[in-house]
């Protein structure tokens, strides 16, 4: 590199550090009212300087205002990163393209497991009003009927089952 060469790159690295200093934080506020981040914000910045010192040797010919041509390089930055953040809605094709899930039977071995010992503590008058509400999936007055006792009854039962059956799982 010349003399003339390395001169007016000098110029341009010490135009660029001087750009820096007097606009740095007037570009991250600007960057933080557009993303309401601190951190976008400093990233939107970053690249902005970055895309300064790319053009530090035609900045200081420029005409008009640097300050100007740097809020415009940040807001341009700042819409792309909130464009490439908003969420895309996912489209039925996307949807038909997932592999529907393998069924797992971990869980209801690992609540059988669990269930059954506490279920066979409770009283038979527990057991059954909750055999049948739940697992036959009767109404509470099929299961009273069943039983030949007032609707009362398996509602007060069942609320006793329940009370017992949580009590016993929690120990």
């Amino acid at each position: 590199m010349g003399t003339g060469q390395h001169a007016v790159a000098e110029d341009a690295d010490e135009a660029y550090s001087e750009l820096v200093a007097q606009h740095r934080e007037a570009v991250r506020a600007y960057a933080r009212r557009l993303t309401g981040s601190y951190g976008l914000a400093d990233d939107v910045l970053q690249e902005t300087l970055l895309r300064a010192w790319r053009h530090r040797h035609s900045l200081h010919e420029r005409d008009g205002s640097l300050r100007g041509w740097l809020l415009t390089v940040a807001h341009n930055i700042a819409v792309d990163q909130m464009r490439r953040r908003r969420p895309c809605p996912v489209t039925d094709e996307v949807w038909s393209s997932f592999q529907p899930p393998v069924p797992d039977h971990a869980d209801a071995a690992a609540t059988n497991a669990l269930l059954r010992p506490a279920l066979r503590r409770l009283t038979a008058e527990h057991r059954l009003v909750l055999f049948e509400l739940y697992y036959r999936c009767s109404t509470v007055a099929e299961t009273a009927k069943r039983f030949g006792v007032p609707p009362g009854t398996v509602k007060s039962r069942a609320h006793y089952a329940v009370r017992a059956l949580r009590a016993e799982l929690a120990a």
